[in-house]
C-alpha cells in the first residue's frame, strides 16, 4: 500500500479532535472529584463510587460505538462523520455534568450518577471514531506516530486551556470563591470551554481525510462479513494488543489518582506565602496546573524528536520515560509543604515524562491492529481503539475511586484544615501512585515483541503473515 505523508494542516486539524477530547477528559481527571466534593456536596468516598459505577456502563458502550464505527458507511467515511454528529450534544452534557440541581441529597446523587454518565457517553461516541480515524490518514507507522504526537500536542493545549481558566473563571463569574459561587460559576466556564471544544471537532473533521483502512486489501472491506464477535476474538486474542491495553490501564489509574487529588494536594498540602493575585486559592491552582500543562506539552514534543527526527524506537523512548518519572515522583514524597516552588519544579517534570510515554503508547494500537492482521488475519481498527479506550476509561474510573477511597480513609473534610492524617492520605495518593505505575508498566514492556523494524523480525522468523 502506497505510504501516504501528511501536511501541516491535516496534522493540526487532527490534533484539534483530541484537543477539544481533552476538554473533558482534563476537566474529569483534574476537576470533577474536586467539583462534587467541595462546590456540589458529595463525599469523597460517594464520589470516589460514583466514578467506578459509571465505568462499568462504559464496558458496553465502548465496544457497541467501536463496532458502529467500524460499519458506518458515509461520503465522509466511517469515522469523520462522527466529530460531526456528536460535537453539540458533547459540548452540551459537558455543561450538564457541572450544573448543580437545587435538590435534596439522594436526588443531586442520582443527578450526578445521569450527568456523568451521559458525559462519558458522548465521550465515547466522539473519541472513539476520533482515536480510530489516525489508522485510515495514513498507511505509514512514522507517520502514524507523528499524528499522536499531534493529537497529544493538542491535547495538552485543551489540557492548558482548562486548567489555566476553569478555575478563576468559576470564581469571577460565580461571584466569589465560596461554595454557593462556584455551583453558579462552573457552568458558565465549562459552557465557554464547551464551544471551544465544539469548534475544534468541526476543525478536525473539515481538515482531515480517511484513505485506507488497515486489513482491507486481503480481508475485503471491513465489515461486509466480518461479525462483531470475531472482532473481538481477534482483539483478545492478539497478545501485543493485551499488553498495550493493560499498560494504558495501570497508567491510567496513576492518571486518575493523581489527577483526581492534585487540587486537594494544591490547596491543602501546599503551604505559599504569594501575595496579590495568585494569593487568590482559584488562581493559584491555575498557576500550578497551567504549567504542569505547558511540561507536558514539552514532553510531547521531546518524543517526538526522538522517533521521528532521530528514529529511536519507540519502545525505548517509552521506557526511557518511565525510568525518568521515578526521579521527580521521588523526591516528591520527600519535600517539605512549604518548598512549593520545588514542587511545582518536580510535578512539571513528573508529567513531561509521562507525556514523552503516553503519546507512543497510543501510537502502538495501530501496530497492534497489523500485527493481529499479519498473524491471525484479524484486526479491526475501531473495536481495537474502542478496547483502548475503555482500558482508558477503566483506570481514570479506577485511580478516580482510588482517590475518593484514600481521602476518605484518611479523613479528609471539605473545606476545612486539614488533619495530619488527611494531608497524609493527599500526599500518598498524589506522588505515590506514579511511582507504582512507571514500575509496573516498565515490567510489562518487556513482553512487548513490536520494536522498530518488527515487521522483517516477523517475516523471517518464518512465521505465517497475511492469513485468509
Amino acid at each position: 500500500m502506497e505510504k501516504q505523508k501528511l501536511s501541516l494542516q491535516e496534522k493540526f486539524g487532527y490534533g484539534l479532535g483530541d484537543m477539544a477530547s481533552n476538554i473533558v477528559y482534563q476537566a474529569v481527571i483534574n476537576v470533577l472529584m474536586y467539583f462534587y466534593t467541595d462546590v456540589y456536596g458529595i463525599e469523597a468516598a460517594a464520589a470516589g463510587t460514583l466514578m467506578i459505577v459509571v465505568r462499568i456502563f462504559d464496558a458496553i458502550t465502548d465496544p457497541i460505538m467501536g463496532g458502529i464505527a467500524d460499519r458506518t458507511r458515509s461520503r465522509w467515511g466511517r469515522y469523520r462523520p462522527w466529530l460531526l454528529w456528536g460535537a453539540i450534544p458533547y459540548g452540551i452534557l459537558a455543561v450538564a455534568a457541572f450544573i448543580t440541581p437545587n435538590v435534596d441529597a439522594g436526588t443531586k446523587l442520582v443527578y450526578a450518577y445521569i450527568s456523568y454518565a451521559l458525559l462519558m457517553t458522548a465521550y465515547t461516541v466522539v473519541n472513539i471514531p476520533y482515536s480510530a480515524l489516525a489508522g485510515t490518514m495514513t498507511s505509514d507507522q512514522d507517520e502514524r506516530s507523528g499524528l499522536q504526537s499531534w493529537r497529544f500536542g493538542m491535547a495538552m493545549v485543551g489540557g492548558f486551556l482548562v486548567t489555566v481558566s476553569i478555575w478563576p473563571l468559576s470564581r469571577l463569574l460565580g461571584g466569589g470563591g465560596k461554595p454557593a459561587d462556584l455551583q453558579l460559576g462552573f457552568p458558565f466556564a465549562v459552557g465557554l470551554l464547551a464551544v471551544v471544544g465544539v469548534v475544534a471537532l468541526f476543525g478536525c473533521f473539515a481538515w482531515t481525510r480517511e484513505r485506507s483502512y488497515p486489513g482491507e486489501a486481503t480481508t475485503g472491506p471491513v465489515g461486509a462479513k466480518s461479525k462483531v464477535m470475531d472482532d473481538l476474538r481477534g482483539m483478545f486474542g492478539n497478545s501485543q494488543w493485551l499488553i498495550v491495553s493493560l499498560a494504558m490501564f495501570i497508567i491510567q489509574i496513576r492518571g486518575g489518582l493523581q489527577g483526581n487529588v492534585k487540587p486537594y494536594f494544591i490547596k491543602y498540602y501546599i503551604e505559599h506565602d504569594l501575595t496579590g493575585v495568585f494569593a487568590i486559592t482559584e488562581n493559584f491552582m491555575a498557576l500550578y496546573m497551567g504549567l504542569t500543562m505547558l511540561a507536558g506539552v514539552a514532553g510531547v514534543v521531546v518524543a517526538n524528536r526522538l522517533f521521528l527526527k532521530l528514529q529511536w524506537c519507540k519502545v525505548t523512548v517509552m521506557k526511557m520515560a518511565l525510568a525518568g518519572s521515578l526521579v521527580p515522583n521521588t523526591l516528591l514524597l520527600m519535600v517539605p509543604r512549604s518548598w512549593w516552588e520545588a514542587s511545582l519544579v518536580l510535578i512539571m517534570l513528573g508529567n513531561f515524562f509521562h507525556m514523552m510515554f503516553l503519546p507512543l503508547l497510543f501510537s502502538a494500537v495501530p501496530d497492534t491492529v497489523d500485527y493481529g492482521l499479519r498473524t491471525i488475519g484479524k484486526g479491526a481498527l475501531g473495536l481495537f481503539f474502542a478496547g483502548q479506550l475503555f482500558a482508558l476509561k477503566m483506570g481514570i474510573s479506577v485511580g478516580g475511586g482510588l482517590s475518593g477511597r484514600i481521602l476518605g480513609m484518611f479523613g479528609y473534610q471539605a473545606n476545612v484544615e486539614q488533619s495530619a492524617s488527611s494531608l497524609l492520605g493527599i500526599k500518598i495518593a498524589f506522588a505515590g501512585a506514579p511511582l507504582v505505575a512507571a514500575i509496573l508498566v516498565f515490567a510489562l514492556l518487556q513482553f512487548y515483541t513490536l520494536k522498530k523494524g518488527w515487521e522483517k523480525t516477523l517475516e523471517n522468523s518464518g512465521r505465517p503473515t497475511n492469513p485468509r
